[in-house]
């Protein structure tokens, strides 16, 4: 029992010391000075999930920095039927109205528990039903689509497809973006995450390029890291920054987003999270200067949720993004 004992503590030691060391070097990436040039290039956007007040998403749209809202416009069954969302046209018209340069692309979201690793998050009569569904209600005065599938694990073909066939729905001319979830931080590494906990939390770089092949727009979270402390934190975003830059490199004139926790409650994001907004900003910087993106591609940021964000918020962001070092 006493040798039992010894090696079990061993073993703890031994687990202790990776993930101390991993540690370690994750919140290197959150070190150095960001390069001038890394900061907005007036391609930034928010997510919006209620338009009873605009007050706060005004102050969001007013900084000049924000070209796109996701408008929260439905949810989407495991059959592939949406379910709209009353009065988005109440929002439209008050941005043709209020902010006519802004663009509205219609959130659409479907969100399970559990893994995808044996059955395909949306079967074949899902898609096929799916896909016009989505064309639908993008031509409802928006000017394109946003999606949000998850949990979807690596190598799930269905999203893809799906993916694929929405583009073709829409023709050329309509925005198709995709939320993505978060990159892996090393190859592999999202397998003791999944094993923990049972669903997928990371794409590999691979995965990404392949579900966003047909995409004009990738947005990954800036949400959910599950990292604390800013040190973690910030590195975490870094590596989304630096892994996601090097999965769409061969992409031209692709835009590439990076979400901002600015949510008030648990509906949107976890409650309790440690996750900052300036360290997300900041982290963004350093990561677009290591990953320095190629000349095709556009850079942002998005804010999570621009309806929630408050006025210490857009100070931050317009400080720490919109004019930094000003």
């Amino acid at each position: 029992m006493k040798w039992l004992l010894t090696r079990l503590l061993a073993g703890l030691a031994a687990v202790a010391v990776v993930v101390v060391g991993a540690g370690a070097l994750l919140a290197h990436q959150f070190s150095g000075e960001p390069a001038p040039w890394a900061s907005s290039q007036g391609a930034d956007a928010a997510w919006v999930g209620s338009w009873e007040d605009t007050g706060a998403l005004a102050r969001v749209l007013g900084t000049g920095g924000v070209d796109t809202v996701y408008v929260y416009a439905g949810d989407i069954d495991s059959e592939g039927a949406v379910e709209r969302v009353e009065d988005t046209g109440a929002l439209l018209s008050w941005l043709e109205e209020e902010y006519p340069d802004v663009r509205a692309l219609a959130w659409l979201r479907h969100v399970e528990s559990g893994s995808s690793l044996v059955r395909d998050r949306l079967d074949e009569e899902a898609r096929e039903a799916l896909a016009p569904a989505v064309a639908e209600v993008a031509a409802d005065g928006f000017t394109g689509v946003h999606l949000e599938i998850r949990p979807v694990t690596v190598n799930d073909p269905s999203v893809p497809r799906l993916v694929s066939m929405v583009r073709e729905e829409l023709g050329e001319g309509p925005v198709l973006s995709v939320r993505s979830h978060h990159v892996e931080l090393v190859p592999g590494g999202r397998v003791p995450s999944f094993v923990m906990e049972r669903e997928e939390k990371y794409w590999s770089q691979g995965y990404l390029a392949r579900v966003t092949e047909h995409a004009d727009e990738v947005v990954l979270p800036g949400v959910g890291a599950g990292m604390p402390g800013d040190a973690l934190y910030g590195g975490f975003v870094v590596r989304q920054v630096t892994e996601a830059v090097t999965a769409l490199r061969g992409r031209e004139d692709v835009v590439v987003r990076f979400g901002l926790p600015t949510y008030g409650g648990g509906e949107w994001a976890p409650k309790d999270s440690e996750e900052s907004l300036v360290t997300a900003l900041a982290a963004v910087r350093l990561g677009v200067t290591k990953a320095e993106p190629p000349e095709g591609m556009t850079v942002g940021v998005a804010f999570y949720l621009g309806d929630e964000a408050t006025e210490r918020d857009v100070a931050a962001y317009t400080a720490g993004w919109l004019s930094p070092g000003a």
